[in-house]
């Protein structure tokens, strides 16, 4: 999602084009009329003056109706935007949602290394070394952004704040060297990664630094955003980024930026060189190379600390100097070679060599015509993503993993010590459950909170269904725990849970025969306890009354096409094909089949698409009905039909086109225009300016394991939407740390679906409960940054497609009842996320019982987003503001059946939002309409007097005439 800008500005002057061209003409015929009728070509000079007069009062007209037609046609939604009043936060709320973040951070910051007993800090005075412990992460670029209007605290006013004393002189030749951070914006972004040379710190200054503390810590950071994935390769020709010296480069060839550069480097070994007890905080939301810290023994401490929202740093000061301990858990792999992942050779900027002829041209975001070519990734581990391969890896001989895998998934580190107890696990095969209580004993001396993650290993075969060894199945977290206190914590899932998707044979979800491991572990790799639970014979999940999860329909084969002619890994005779799979991509062309299911705004006809038995629905009847009374009512209530009855096609039409943060009014049955924000970790109006608290970034939401606070989390977006009049938060964002470079994993929960799931359904749960409709983005397969607008067409297993990319969406939408979704810019295959009839209606809809409305991302036309397309797979209504190729152009019977439907679906989640919660809300006329009015109705008094005063003097030049000719 991105926020209004110049491609914006160049689609309103094209969508005002008609009106100004008109008002050209008309100018133009005043002028030409001013200077034809003249003296020479008409001698009566009362005659003449009136033709004149009268020209010029119909361009009067003309201007002014040509305005009233941009103002309440193509301008209106940018108008109501921009006009809309301006609401503020009350301090209760300020103050409680900053409260609520600094919690949040508290359980985010996850503890991988303490030697010692370093942290916390002995001593409560500390040298922080690193540029960026002046300048750290916040958040993320783009809808990520922290809204200006509120403070933000730093790192080092988060450890004054925790009662710690930082070098000041130290800090201050930090800023001095470079105040600002380097821009990662959308366009060209800066990735100089500011770090003052190593030689340039003086001997002064570091014997200072040793008088004030014994104690260092080194902070570095990594930013990502919207629009950027992180640097592969740091020497590539479209990466820009300044060396900090001029004596060597900070990168050599081949080397990326989720690893240290050379002045960082130097600054590691000047701080190990000259403190015995050192911390390294690594501030950033992408996993990072961090086997450099097994080099320097004076390394005792490692934290990872997540972009930290406004407040989060706080909690930063407070676990360094003990006063919070730290109870994360990671929420991706830290690996040490990150090049050695299966996804590194596909992950990023790749072109077809053969697609010319779909080629597009339209305006980017900066408003610059772009030629774009379909482009692709393949997602060639299948189900293997992230700890999922690493531990069946290990266990098929594939890799060492201690040399692999630096901090598994799910570990993390305390001030104080576990036990955990695993109950006997009971599996009721009548009610298809698995369940068991875990037990958790605080066995050291300082309070804290564990974590009880719980894995299934199912049985797998040679040549069978793809299967991991280790699936996280469940998770928990126990309360605030004094030494010596336990927890009894019950756990439950289901055993469909523990069923894979065989897209080869059964075509549905499996559970087959055998025995499954169901362990409690302290990380994805390490075993507490585990006992067996056998699965006496297959079932197949391929029958309406034995569906998988509840699904209101068999779930059965949708995205073959999406597989294309891909070799993807395989667990067959121990990954015997992962040089092969895991290679760079072996062609670059679509093959033919795939082309032929193609489409873009060139070759989609709507007319090609119309079924010719659809029979042509109502529209404008007078039935009485208001939207208000609809709440609360069934999705299939009849008297849906009548509502819909009553509207016309440009209702409809204005509906469905004009969903850019916010849906219009539809005063005929009393639909009050609606107000949606923008940001996952922070609501943000892109017209006002208002916005709200920003909360530490997703990662740090899935890093605390913790479902009530991801729940009052989203209660508290509720409240601060509620206050700022909004009813729709786009967010949360559920796509996959596929890749530790995707630009976007701030904003995005884990590599674990079930993991970002559960966070993402108590967000979701939450803001529900406050009346605000949470879009739950992207969906599906949007994992990158790269080549995201420019006809990305996604190649995957339906196996992963299942299990991995849309399960959290899943999730949320059977657990967290959400009612809205915004759809996805990338293609599934040859076929737009957008305009997926599978993905939208076959999947969402009809298996899953969605009932809600599905938004575009930010609409821009791009070529490929068209709205003919999009509503009749299921996309409701498009992200626009402005009128490019959002407008329903087909009025068939088939057109106003699908019209119909994705109106329906948001009427739904509108009257059911807060907004009606008391009935029907009173409407009000936006100021830029009352404005309108008044000078539509001072210019009408104009032209009356202007004419009247017109005729008045023909009149008395005729008479003036009459009278001399007497004489």
């Amino acid at each position: 999602m991105l926020q209004i800008n110049m491609a914006d500005v160049v689609a309103v002057l094209n969508s005002i084009a008609p009106h100004l061209i008109v008002i050209g003409i008309v100018l133009a015929l005043a002028l030409i009329a001013t200077l034809a009728i003249n003296r020479k070509t008409m001698a009566d000079e009362a005659t003449r003056k009136l033709i004149h007069a009268e020209f010029w009062l119909v361009f009067l007209v003309t201007v002014v109706t040509a305005v009233a037609m941009m103002l309440f046609g193509p301008l209106a939604t940018l108008l109501n935007n921009a006009t809309a009043e301006r609401y503020m936060l009350s301090d209760q709320t300020v103050t409680a949602a900053n409260d609520l973040a600094e919690e949040v951070q508290s359980e985010g910051i996850t503890m991988l290394k303490n030697v010692d007993g370093n942290l916390p800090l002995a001593d409560n005075r500390v040298n922080v070394f690193g540029w960026a412990s002046t300048n750290p992460v916040y958040g993320g670029t783009g809808s990520g952004s922290m809204n200006a209007t509120y403070p933000t605290v730093s790192v080092l006013q988060g450890m004054a704040n925790a009662g710690l004393e930082t070098n000041d002189e130290l800090s201050q030749f930090y800023v001095d060297y470079r105040e600002d951070r380097p821009v990662v914006g959308f366009w060209d972004p800066d990735w100089t990664l500011p770090e003052p040379p190593a030689d340039t710190y003086g001997e002064d200054l570091l014997a200072n630094a040793r008088d004030f503390s014994d104690q260092a810590v080194i902070v570095i950071t990594r930013v990502g955003g919207e629009m950027a994935d992180l640097p592969t390769k740091m020497t590539g020709e479209n990466v820009i980024y300044t060396d900090n010296s001029t004596e060597y480069a900070d990168f050599e060839e081949g080397e990326h930026i989720l690893q240290l550069s050379r002045s960082e480097r130097d600054m590691v070994e000047l701080v190990t060189s000259n403190f015995e007890n050192v911390t390294l905080v690594y501030n950033g939301a992408n996993a990072f190379e961090l086997g450099f810290v097994d080099e320097y023994p004076q390394i005792k401490s490692v934290l990872w600390c997540p972009p930290a929202g406004q407040t989060g740093f706080t909690a930063l000061g407070e676990i360094l100097a003990g006063t919070v301990n730290p109870s994360g858990k990671t929420a991706d792999t830290f690996v040490y070679d990150l090049t050695a992942t299966p996804t590194w050779n596909n992950f990023g900027d790749f072109h077809y060599d053969n697609m010319d002829d779909y080629a597009v041209d339209y305006l980017d975001f900066r408003g610059v015509e772009t030629h774009n070519t379909p482009t692709f990734v393949n997602y060639v581990e299948g189900i293997y993503v992230g700890y999922r391969f690493y531990e069946t890896a290990a266990d098929e001989g594939l890799i060492d993993y201690d040399t692999t895998v630096q901090y598994p998934f799910g570990y993390g580190l305390s001030y104080t010590t576990f036990e955990q107890e695993m109950g006997e696990v009971t599996y009721d095969e009548a009610a298809g459950t698995i369940s068991f209580d875990v037990t958790v004993t605080n066995t050291g001396d300082v309070a804290g909170k564990d974590v009880i993650e719980v894995y299934a290993d199912p049985p797998y075969v040679n040549g069978g269904i793809e299967k991991a060894s280790a699936n996280l199945m469940a998770f928990d977290k126990t309360d605030l725990l004094e030494p010596g206190a336990s927890e009894t914590i019950s756990i439950e899932f289901d055993d469909d849970d523990l069923a894979s998707y065989d897209s080869d044979n059964a075509k549905a979800y499996v559970l087959e025969a055998g025995d499954y491991v169901i362990s409690i572990n302290s990380d994805s790799h390490t075993v507490i306890d585990e006992q067996t639970i056998t699965v006496p014979e297959t079932i197949t999940y391929d029958t309406e009354d034995n569906t998988h999860d509840g699904d209101q329909v068999v779930a059965t084969n949708q995205f073959e096409y999406a597989e294309g002619d891909i070799e993807y890994l395989s667990r067959v005779n121990h990954f015997a094909n992962y040089d092969e799979a895991t290679a760079a991509p072996a062609t670059m062309s679509m093959p033919d089949e795939y082309k032929a299911m193609f489409l873009n705004n060139d070759n989609y006809v709507p007319e090609d698409h119309n079924n010719a038995d659809d029979q042509m629905p109502t529209t404008g009847a007078e039935n009485g009905l208001r939207l208000a009374d609809l709440r609360g009512a069934d999705y299939d209530d009849p008297r849906w039909e009548q509502l819909l009855d009553q509207l016309t096609f440009d209702e409809m039409d204005n509906l469905i086109a004009f969903g850019g943060y916010g849906n219009a009014a539809i005063d005929s049955i009393g639909k009050v225009a609606l107000v949606d924000l923008d940001g996952p970790a922070a609501l943000n109006n892109n017209f006002t300016g208002v916005g709200s608290i920003g909360f530490p970034a997703s990662v740090a939401f899935a890093c605390t394991w913790n479902v009530d606070l991801a729940t009052s989390f989203g209660d508290m977006m509720g409240r601060m939407a509620r206050e700022l009049n909004a009813t729709g938060w786009y967010a949360p964002s559920i796509n996959n740390h596929r890749s530790a470079f995707a630009g976007r994993n701030f904003e995005y929960f884990s590599e674990d679906p079930v993991l970002a799931g559960v966070m993402a359904s108590g967000e979701v749960a939450g803001a529900q409960a406050q009346g605000v409709y949470a879009f739950v983005k992207h969906f599906a397969l949007n994992d990158q940054e790269a080549n995201r607008q420019s006809m990305l067409c996604t190649w995957a297993t339906e196996q992963s497609i299942r299990e991995i990319y849309m399960k959290p969406f899943e999730i949320t939408v059977k657990d967290g009842g959400t009612t809205a979704i915004m759809s996805a810019y990338n293609y599934i295959g040859p076929i737009y996320a957008g305009a997926s009839e599978n993905l939208l209606n076959t999947v969402l809809r009809d298996e899953w019982g969605y009932r809600g409305v599905v938004i575009s991302d930010y609409f821009l036309g791009q070529g490929y987003q068209n709205a003919d397309q999009m509503i009749r797979a299921g996309n409701d209504f498009m992200l626009a503001t402005t009128d490019i190729t959002n407008r329903i152009t087909d009025d068939s019977a088939t057109s106003l059946i699908a019209m119909r439907q994705a109106t329906k679906n948001l009427l739904y989640t509108a009257v059911n939002s807060w907004m009606y919660e008391n009935g029907e809300p009173q409407a009000s006329t936006p100021i830029w309409q009352v404005g309108a009015y008044v000078g539509i109705g001072i210019a009408a008094v104009a032209f009356l007097g202007l004419e009247i005063l017109t005729v008045k003097r023909y009149l008395a030049r005729r008479k003036a005439k009459a009278s001399t000719a007497t004489r």
